[in-house]
């Protein structure tokens, strides 16, 4: 895979009105490179969710659906930051996220 994902970090500090926009467009452009099937991105969704950064609510099913989407494609911290976020999750909020994580990869926004 090349160098497509973009990481969830700005690069500069901008004005409060213009922060919800770039982390918007950074979230975008991970998410697109996600659906590409880049590992890397997949694993920055799931830093996102998991601590609620980058314009994105603190949400664990999403975060644990990215993770787990990121141990699939190799990603070599995914599958412990994954087992990190179900620590905190309830049975079926952990089913919830494997059945999103199945839907993503069927929808085949992954390509793989």
């Amino acid at each position: 895979m090349g160098q497509a994902w973009v990481k969830l970090v700005a690069t500069h500090e901008a004005p409060a009105s213009e922060s919800h926009d770039i982390a918007d467009m950074l979230v975008a452009s991970c998410l697109a490179a996600a659906a590409a099937g880049d590992a890397s991105a997949l694993f920055d969704l799931g830093v996102a969710y998991s601590t609620g950064s980058h314009g994105v609510e603190c949400d664990l099913i999403e975060a644990h659906k990215w993770f787990n989407l990121a141990a699939v494609g190799g990603h070599d911290e995914a599958a412990q930051c994954r087992a990190d976020v179900a620590d905190e999750m309830t049975a079926r909020e952990i089913a919830e996220a494997q059945r999103r994580a199945r839907e993503w990869l069927r929808s085949g926004r992954a390509a793989a």
